[in-house]
């Protein structure tokens, strides 16, 4: 169950560290640029993943799947593209999209996986994980969706430095 909690601190890493950072510097703060780093590193860790751990990425498909494996190395090379794209600013929106998609279409592998008790990342833990991994779906498509496609210049924090 730890791997919800490495996620979500890779997730807003970037940006809690850039905030304390524009706080003590008096520089502004650009969420839009953190929140887009933070998906990016996200989404590096969820590549790895599909190589370090490719047979319990391999069991969360149901047997039926034809090319399960190729499907798991794909679907890495994917989440790989989108982490870096992520870090362009050219490419960051549409990969935020892409990002958004990903996370709709691959939640019923982690469904097949909680359901299955799959020994990987919080699976074994059964359909409870679920209670788990719902919320943090949302939260990861409520990051991509407000933070990085939605524009929020509105969110970029300046601050002033009093001439005294």
């Amino acid at each position: 169950m730890v791997t919800p909690i490495i996620i979500l601190l890779l997730l807003s890493s970037p940006l809690g560290i850039s905030f304390i950072y524009s706080k003590f510097s008096g520089m502004p703060l650009n969420v839009k640029k953190y929140a887009y780093w933070g998906l990016g590193i996200t989404f590096i860790f969820f590549c790895v993943g599909h190589f370090v751990k490719t047979e319990g990425m391999v069991e969360m498909l149901p047997s039926w799947v034809p090319f399960r494996l190729a499907i798991i190395y794909l679907t890495g090379l994917i989440e790989l593209l989108i982490g870096v794209a992520l870090f362009v600013p050219r490419y960051q929106l549409h990969a935020a999209w892409l990002a958004i998609v990903v996370f709709v279409i691959f939640f019923p592998a982690n469904i097949y996986g909680a359901l299955n008790g799959i020994g990987l990342g919080g699976h074994q833990r059964g359909p409870v994980y679920l209670l788990l991994r719902a919320p943090l779906q949302i939260i990861l498509i409520a990051w991509a969706y407000f933070l990085c496609v939605k524009g929020h210049n509105n969110l970029k924090q300046s601050t002033t430095n009093a001439v005294g």
